[in-house]
């Protein structure tokens, strides 16, 4: 295997990166907008809620509920008639509409137990199973230190100490930006290698290689190390100015050792996506067999939901994908500030994953090109 082979051939690649225009916007896409978007659209956070309240009652209680609704859970409420109401509900303008009967404040001191009509538009799920659970505290709130006559509650038994650690204010966004990045790091390193290599076969350039004094390592290799490269500087560039700067997410840790386990990383899946460029004959086949890898790889790494509560087998399968090792390392570098000393194990989990992936991509790929010569 010769040095200057793979570095020309890399070249070549890069050059060919930068004449795909499609794919060049997705790269854009994938590490700026999509990382903005999936940080601040997080499905189990109530924000700015449209509801609707018809007020029967028009009492100080009625009142004190209308305006404990309120930014950023809620908009401002919209006082509406009964129709208006449920013409807003038909049209999709509410997601909740609240009704408020008359003499609700006189039921309530003369202990009669009145109860307050509630409508949810339960087609929009990421908000009505969350902003239900919101009303429902904000209401039993609100009736029950007027019901006191005063605003507090009884001290507790046990008074309970609440220390969160490495993301004090519980922001959303700082655990969606992360894990964004994580994941597009993983499909663009697929499709970025797997269409470099059916990109050759289609446009009939994979024959000028086989008449070239080169080997299949050093072909295979001449993808794997621009597609890595190009990834790995889109995810610098997306943590420096969309998730520090845009998002004002603190970096607890080394960017070094993160961006030294995203090579790594970036080893494995580059390497499966040679593999599954030699599975497919074409590019509609390639996005069918991508969905098929990636939905699994993002969703049972980890990032979507503790591995613990996952099945014991699955935990044990998913121990031979690059992301579940992926996600640990990342986590416990931004998050938690963590060194070598924490992540050694996933670096060289990452390491032999890639090197087995390597090795039967490198096997796959020799035989491919023995049937085409």
């Amino acid at each position: 295997m010769r040095a200057a082979n793979i570095l020309q051939l890399g070249i070549k690649e890069l050059y060919s990166l930068a004449r795909d225009s499609r794919l060049l916007i997705l790269i854009v896409y994938s590490f700026s907008v999509a990382i903005y978007i999936g940080a601040t659209a997080m499905p189990e956070t109530l924000n700015k809620a449209p509801i609707a309240i018809h007020d029967e009652d028009r009492s100080p209680l009625s009142a004190r509920i209308v305006g404990a609704f309120y930014r950023p859970h809620f908009i401002t409420p919209a006082l509406v008639s009964q129709a208006g109401m449920d013409s807003g509900m038909d049209a999709g303008l509410f997601t909740f509409a609240l009704n408020i009967p008359p003499e609700f404040q006189r039921d309530l001191l003369a202990g009669r137990g009145p109860t307050i009509q509630l409508n949810v538009d339960a087609t929009r799920m990421s908000q009505a199973f969350v902003g239900s659970g919101y009303i429902q505290a904000i209401i039993s709130d609100e009736v029950s230190e007027f019901a006191q006559r005063y605003r507090g509650s009884p001290a507790p038994r046990v008074d309970l100490t609440l220390r969160a650690r490495f993301n004090p204010s519980l922001t959303q966004t700082w655990f969606g930006a992360v894990m964004q990045v994580i994941n597009n790091v993983t499909m663009l390193s697929l499709v970025l290698t797997g269409a470099a290599l059916i990109r050759e076969r289609e446009r009939g350039t994979i024959e000028h290689l086989l008449v070239m004094p080169v080997t299949p390592l050093e072909i295979m290799t001449s993808k794997v190390w621009p597609m890595g490269l190009v990834v790995l500087a889109a995810c610098a560039f997306s943590l420096l100015f969309i998730v520090q700067g845009l998002l004002a997410m603190p970096i607890e840790g080394s960017l070094a050792l993160f961006f030294a386990g995203a090579a790594v990383h970036l080893f494995a899946t580059t390497s499966l996506g040679i593999f599954m460029a030699t599975v497919a004959r074409s590019m509609p086949q390639f996005g069918l067999l991508l969905m098929l890898v990636l939905i699994p790889l993002n969703m049972l790494s980890g990032g979507a939901t503790p591995r613990e509560s996952m099945p014991e087998f699955v935990q044990t399968v998913m121990l031979v994908a690059p992301t579940t090792h992926f996600v640990a390392l990342a986590q416990a570098v931004l998050y938690r500030g963590a060194g070598l000393e924490v992540v050694w194990p996933q670096l060289i989990s990452l390491a032999v994953i890639g090197a087995a992936f390597f090795g039967v991509a490198l096997g796959r790929l020799r035989n491919t090109i023995g049937q085409m010569a």
